[in-house]
C-alpha cells in the first residue's frame, strides 16, 4: 500500500518525492541518485491541488502577448551564386 501523499509538507525540499520511499535528499536509496524529485507544491505552488486542466489563472485578466514577427526569409534561386 503507498504511503499517504502530504498535500503541503513544512520541508518539500529535504526530501525526494520520486517513489513511496520518501529517501532524504542528500540519501537517495532508489534511482541513479542524480537529482531528487520535487514535491508538486515546489512545482506548482501552495495551491497546485487547486488546479483543473483547461481552467484559467484567476489572477490573469490580461490579453497573451502577441507572438514576435518572424523573419521573412527571401526565396533562393538555383541559378544564384552559380557562374560559369
Amino acid at each position: 500500500m503507498a504511503k499517504k501523499f502530504p498535500i503541503l509538507p513544512s520541508h518539500p525540499e529535504r526530501i525526494c518525492w520520486g517513489c513511496d520511499k520518501y529517501c532524504p535528499a542528500d540519501s537517495m536509496a532508489c534511482g541513479n541518485g542524480s537529482d531528487r524529485t520535487p514535491h508538486l507544491a515546489e512545482l506548482f505552488g501552495p495551491d497546485w491541488m487547486d488546479w483543473q486542466p483547461g481552467a484559467e489563472p484567476a489572477t490573469s485578466n490580461a490579453a497573451p502577448a502577441p507572438r514576435p514577427a518572424e523573419p521573412q526569409q527571401e526565396p533562393v534561386h538555383a541559378s544564384a551564386g552559380t557562374s560559369r
